[in-house]
């Protein structure tokens, strides 16, 4: 197996969390109130479910510095398409955290399986350079 392959399965298993985790959030809110095994999963699904929907790499292990680009740029794309949820829920008048839980959580699910928004550090390696040897292609 190349060095840069994933292992077989473990960007499904990756992205069908991701595509559940909407799912799980809404769950957790039959917990009692104030409890924080139901305020926990929300806030990590509302802060990183949506953005990772869509910044999930493609079928190949990503390098480091896209990893990290994946994870810093998660929570504010998160957070965007939550803010963008509720306000458009508010100006509809129907918003409860039940109806924003499943808006986010069906576009987690229908995102996850699409291809992956490209990021400059996939695309480009450009946190990672390989000095040119006799031991590289390049």
């Amino acid at each position: 197996m190349p060095h840069n392959a994933a292992p077989p399965g473990g960007q499904g298993r990756t992205r069908a969390a991701v595509a559940l985790s909407g799912w799980a959030a809404l769950a957790v809110t039959a917990l009692p109130g104030g409890s924080p095994l139901r305020w926990i999963p929300v806030l990590l699904f509302v802060a990183f479910g949506p953005g990772l929907a869509l910044l999930l790499p493609g079928p190949a292990a990503p390098r480091p510095a896209a990893r990290l680009e994946t994870v810093a740029l998660a929570a504010p794309l998160s957070l965007s398409l939550a803010t963008l949820t509720a306000t458009a829920l508010f100006l509809a008048e129907s918003f409860s955290a039940t109806v924003f839980l499943v808006s986010l959580a069906v576009f987690c699910t229908v995102a996850a399986p699409l291809p992956a928004v490209p990021l400059p550090a996939a695309t480009r390696g450009a946190a990672e350079r390989v000095k040119p040897g006799p031991w590289t292609d390049r």
